[in-house]
């Protein structure tokens, strides 16, 4: 019950900052008949089912306490109590894209500040500037598919010899991974296996947000219409080509988009049926929406803390006490050390460098305050790399032989970023770097 009184004590000191009491949250219903019986069935140790699940997702009052100190109970059973982040740079290659979703603030047109393709040498001091600072992990996040739409972009990749955006990509890759060693993870949206293969050779991982399997957001008005790279097959497809490549993966669903409760739980089973047959998803993120001035959504009600916590809590119990659950501190500022109290066990990539192109409005926190605030909790802050330890040294296939002598000089026997030697191993690619020069 200790995670319980943890969480009474934060609630109260936290009063201010939830703005609301437990039973007057709009996405509860304390009435709801069945909420009971859930958690005596989530307490059995039977695997959840879809109508538990969604009746778990209506907690509140003492219900809520109990669903979340069975979450976290249950990622200290899997996890202990190590908390992870992996230190990043984010490098935006494009912020053109063919698709426009209802909540994004990153994409641009040809035209916009920020548009266009960034360059070799661009991208390079960046992820120099990164490894100077420690960082170990390349964040390759651009647009979907943006030759397909715009003449610009095509006419930038024929001038450098490349038919599409995920060949540039590759090239980046590559480049980034020889010149600076730190290890990339792309996240280019949709992919076809082939496409995955060819970037398999230089990341360390791959990613992307599954967001939610409901074609509904597809219909007129919704977030996703104009956005045919959101459709949920095709995001299931991905998902399951990098199992069939064996790339350790990261997907994750978008909250308060306007799907309903079932459809997130619905979100959260596909993650889980993906990963039980291929074992590749190496974390799933619950991500909440956060309205800008500049989206189409930008009056759309944002997610409440309550109900982010619910859907970790509920995140946790489905998918067990092996998976890595992460959400984002930067999009909780306020109260993100309340996040652990749902069974979370990542904070995701934190850079000291480079802003957060999706939220810039969302700053991440200092990496001296996140580790203070997670000790708040009785957590220890442990750095990890871009993919995941047991997927370097317990799960067999996830590493392409390319990439395993730098992955293995960056680690220790946990699998672990090691602190010694660090030094030497970054100033050896600096040197290397400046003698090309």
């Amino acid at each position: 019950m200790q995670h319980i009184r943890r969480l009474q004590r934060s609630l109260t000191d936290s009063a201010k900052i939830v703005g609301t009491a437990l039973d007057r949250d709009p996405e509860s219903e304390p009435s709801v008949v069945g909420v009971e019986a859930a958690l005596d069935e989530a307490t059995s140790g039977r695997p959840l089912t879809q109508e538990t699940a969604l009746a778990l997702m209506r907690a509140s009052g003492r219900h809520l306490l109990r669903l979340l100190d069975l979450a976290a109970t249950l990622r200290d059973t899997g996890k202990g109590r190590t908390v992870t982040f992996s230190k990043k740079v984010f490098i935006p290659l494009t912020r053109l894209c063919r698709d426009r979703c209802g909540y994004c603030a990153f994409r641009r047109d040809p035209g916009e500040p920020g548009d266009g393709f960034m360059t070799a040498e661009e991208v390079l001091a960046i992820a120099s500037a990164g490894a100077r600072l420690g960082c170990k992990e390349a964040l390759f996040s651009l647009g979907e598919k943006p030759e397909l739409a715009f003449p610009e972009a095509r006419r930038f990749l024929t001038e450098r010899g490349h038919r599409t955006t995920i060949e540039y990509l590759a090239r980046m890759c590559r480049l980034t991974l020889a010149e600076t060693g730190l290890l990339p993870h792309a996240n280019p949206g949709t992919m076809t296996i082939e496409e995955m293969a060819m970037l398999r050779e230089a990341n360390a991982s791959m990613g992307l947000m599954l967001e939610s399997v409901s074609a509904r957001l597809m219909q007129p008005g919704g977030p996703h219409h104009p956005a045919p790279d959101k459709h949920p097959r095709l995001r299931l497809k991905t998902i399951e080509g990098a199992g069939r490549l064996r790339i350790a993966f990261t997907t994750g669903i978008l909250i308060g988009i306007g799907e309903t409760l079932q459809e997130r739980i619905d979100s959260l089973f596909a993650i889980k049926a993906l990963n039980s047959a291929y074992g590749h998803v190496q974390e799933v993120i619950v991500q909440n929406f956060r309205a800008k001035s500049t989206i189409p959504m930008r009056a759309f009600p944002e997610p409440t803390l309550l109900g982010m916590l619910r859907t970790l809590a509920v995140a946790r119990l489905i998918l067990g006490p092996e998976m890595n659950l992460q959400a984002p501190p930067n999009l909780t500022p306020e109260a993100y050390p309340m996040l652990l109290l749902s069974g979370v066990n990542d904070w995701g990539g934190i850079s000291p460098l480079t802003e957060d192109f999706i939220n810039p409005e969302a700053s991440w926190p200092q990496i001296a305050v996140l580790r203070e605030e997670t000790a708040s909790l009785g957590y220890h802050l442990r750095e990890r790399l871009a993919i995941y330890p047991e997927y370097i040294f317990r799960k067999e296939g996830f590493i392409p032989p390319s990439l395993a002598p730098r992955i293995m000089s960056l680690v220790d026997d946990s699998g672990y970023p090691r602190e010694e030697g660090h030094d030497e191993t970054r100033a050896a690619f600096h040197s290397r770097s400046r003698q090309r020069a």
